[in-house]
């Protein structure tokens, strides 16, 4: 069946490599920030880890006191015109990963269909950024970039290693020469001692609602429960609460799944986890709907990116190649 695919495949890939080549032969415009830009992305369809790997990086940044920004597209926004990303912004207005970022790390952070724009409205608002992270645009080739991070799921591998629609990479396996390649996959066993490694680490579920100390104290032991899920790769999100010893009734929606209260009112016999990228959704419908018991019955599944000693390594290199920093 998919083998008749591969016209649309073929077609697919030579229209990426001349596009790429009119950008990396100047026959079309980019936008060269004034400050050094980091992009990271993915060469596969779906989720890759992408956006913890952002929180845990601006994290270590904002530790070693580097003023770092945040760009990104925004994805399923109703506007695509650059805006800043504030700490109340909504997923509509700007995304449903831009809002998960600055609540994760208070980032300077701006999104735009057009990425010079969105670093423009950026460096308007915070001039004094030394280093600019683009979640995602690793295909925007419109945007200069100093350094390419592309995470590779470790797990899932390449599919059946062939280009969208008759496989899930966006662009061929070449694409990861020159850049910096970061393996999002626990099993460290299988990487040699300097691979550069991710995993994802689950905390205990808490409460989608609620912010006072005694909501926050609240646990949920494993049992039999609803995983709810708007993510690019559900399974990982599954498996994790399964590892956690929790029953799960998948209840799994496309990636960036704009929800509805539909989607909730037949999961009332049962608690409900999510992720934390969808809870940013979830409480913008709950407070479309303050009254509704279906929110006190959902909680959310935080996880935090473990990086390798070798990533910060890298991300100490780059620093100095890039803004004299060490």
């Amino acid at each position: 069946m998919l083998a008749i695919l591969a016209p649309l495949s073929a077609l697919y890939g030579v229209m990426g490599r001349v596009r790429k080549s009119l950008y990396d032969n100047d026959k079309l415009a980019k936008y060269h920030a004034p400050i050094p830009v980091m992009i990271i992305g993915n060469i596969t369809v779906g989720g890759s880890g992408k956006t913890p790997l952002i929180i845990a990086l601006v994290k270590y940044l904002q530790g070693k006191g580097v003023n770092v920004g945040v760009i990104s597209r925004g994805y399923g926004r109703v506007d695509s015109r650059p805006a800043l990303v504030r700490e109340g912004s909504t997923p509509k207005e700007v995304g449903d990963e831009p809002c998960l970022i600055v609540q994760s790390t208070n980032v300077p952070m701006a999104v735009g269909a057009n990425r010079g724009g969105a670093i423009e409205i950026l460096l308007e608002n915070s001039p004094n950024l030394q280093l600019i992270i683009s979640d995602d645009g690793l295909q925007h080739y419109a945007l200069h970039r100093d350094v390419e991070w592309i995470v590779v799921d470790g797990v899932r591998g390449f599919g059946n290693e062939k280009l969208f629609p008759q496989g899930f990479l966006r662009e061929p396996f070449d694409r990861l020469n020159g850049a910096t390649v970061i393996y999002h996959d626990s099993r460290a066993e299988q990487y040699d001692d300097n691979a550069l490694l991710m995993h994802l680490a689950p905390n205990n579920p808490m409460p989608l609602l609620g912010n006072d100390k005694s909501v926050n104290d609240k646990t949920l032991p494993p049992q039999k429960v609803y995983a709810l899920s708007g993510i690019g790769y559900p399974t990982r999100f599954f498996k994790t609460l399964n590892e956690l010893g929790f029953d799960v009734v998948e209840r799994a929606f496309g990636d960036h799944h704009d929800f509805s209260l539909d989607d909730l009112t037949d999961l009332t016999d049962l608690p409900i986890i999510t992720t934390s990228k969808d809870a940013v959704k979830l409480r913008e419908l709950a407070s479309t709907y303050p009254n509704h018991a279906v929110f006190d019955n959902i909680w959310v599944l935080p996880v935090q990116a473990v990086l390798s000693e070798s990533v910060y390594g890298e991300m100490d290199r780059v620093l100095l190649g890039l803004v004299n920093v060490a």
